[in-house]
C-alpha cells in the first residue's frame, strides 16, 4: 500500500540526567530534502545520519528538531592568563601616564570586558550518549513511516474513490456512442445532400470517405486504453510502497486519452463527461503529489 509524503513522527530517550525527544515532519517534495533544525549533532556524524534517514524515508522535505529537558552546562570557560597579563601591564602604563590611582576592583573588572580574555569551549559530546540519541532519531524515524502508511491509506481510498468516478463517466459515455454515431453520419449526409443539385458525387467513394471518417471518429481504443490505465492505477496503488512517481506517470497517460475521447466526441452530452472525467483526473494530480 502507498505511502503519503506528510507525515510526523517523535521519540524520547534520557541519558546522564537529560531528556531528549525527536520531532521529524515530513511534507511533501520531489527529492529527499532533509534539515537539522538542531545543534545536538555533531558534524562529524551528520552527513552519515543524513544518508541514513535518505533509505528510511526515500523523499519529502524532512525537518529533524533534538529538544534537551533538564540540560546541564556543557561549556568550559577559561581564561587566557597570557592575554590578561599583557592587558594588565599595557592598562597599568596607560593610568601611570595618566597619573590616575586605580583600585585592584575596578582593573579586575575592566579585565573581565576586554575581548578574548575567557575561552569558551563546548564539551565534546560523549560517543555513548550519541549512541542513545542516534537510536531515539531513528525510533522517530519509525514512528514518522507509521504515520505515513496511515496517512497513505486514506489518502489510496481518495484515489480509487476518483479512480471509480473516471470509470462510472466513460460508462456513462458509453451509452451515448451509438446515438453520437448516428448523428455524426446524418449531419454528414445532410451537409452533402445540399451539393447534390450542384456537382455529381461518386456514391461509392462517397460511401468510402464516410467510412473512413466515421472510423477516425471511433473511440474505441480510448476507451480500453482508459480502462487498462485505470486498473493499472489501481495495480500499483495496492502492490507498490512508495509508487508516487509511477502513478503520475500513469494518471498523465490517462490525461492524454480523456482528452483524445473529448476531441472525437462532438457529442454535447459526452462532452460533458469528458469534462467530469477531467475534473476527477485534476484531482488524481493534486493527491499524487503527496504519494511517497
Amino acid at each position: 500500500m502507498i505511502r503519503s509524503m506528510t507525515g510526523y513522527g517523535k521519540a524520547e530517550t534520557s541519558f546522564s540526567g537529560k531528556k531528549y525527544t525527536v520531532e521529524i515532519r515530513s511534507v511533501n517534495g520531489k527529492t529527499a530534502d532533509i534539515g537539522f533544525k538542531t545543534s545536538q549533532i555533531p558534524k562529524e556524524y551528520e552527513y552519515d545520519l543524513r544518508q541514513s534517514l535518505i533509505k528510511r524515508l526515500q523523499r519529502g522535505n524532512i525537518d529533524l528538531f533534538i529538544s534537551v529537558d533538564q540540560e546541564e552546562e556543557i561549556l568550559e570557560s577559561t581564561f587566557n592568563v597570557s592575554l590578561i597579563r599583557q592587558y594588565f601591564k599595557e592598562l597599568q602604563t596607560i593610568f601611570r601616564e595618566m597619573d590616575q590611582e586605580v583600585s585592584s576592583t575596578d582593573l579586575a573588572a575592566a579585565l573581565l570586558r576586554m575581548p578574548e580574555v575567557r575561552e569558551v569551549q563546548k564539551k565534546e559530546l560523549d560517543p555513548m550518549v550519541w549512541e542513545s540519541l542516534k537510536e531515539c532519531i531513528y525510533e522517530a524515524a519509525e514512528s514518522l513511516d507509521e504515520f505515513r502508511k496511515k496517512e497513505g491509506e486514506r489518502l489510496g481510498e481518495d484515489l480509487l474513490s476518483h479512480i471509480d468516478n473516471i470509470e462510472t463517466y466513460l460508462k456513462k459515455a458509453e451509452t451515448l456512442d451509438p446515438e453520437r454515431i448516428v448523428a455524426v453520419r446524418k449531419r454528414l449526409e445532410d451537409k452533402l445532400a445540399g451539393l447534390s443539385d450542384e456537382i455529381s458525387i461518386d456514391k461509392n467513394r462517397l460511401e468510402q470517405e464516410l467510412i473512413y471518417y466515421l472510423e477516425k471518429a471511433d473511440i474505441s481504443e480510448e476507451r480500453v486504453r482508459l480502462r487498462q490505465h485505470c486498473d493499472y492505477f489501481r495495480q500499483t496503488l495496492e502492490e507498490e510502497s512508495f509508487a508516487g512517481r509511477k502513478l503520475a506517470f500513469i494518471s498523465q497517460e490517462m490525461g492524454r486519452e480523456i482528452n483524445t475521447l473529448g476531441s472525437k466526441a462532438a457529442h454535447a452530452g459526452m462532452q460533458q463527461y469528458v469534462v467530469m472525467m477531467k475534473d476527477e483526473l485534476e484531482k488524481i494530480k493534486e493527491q499524487v503529489l503527496n504519494v511517497l
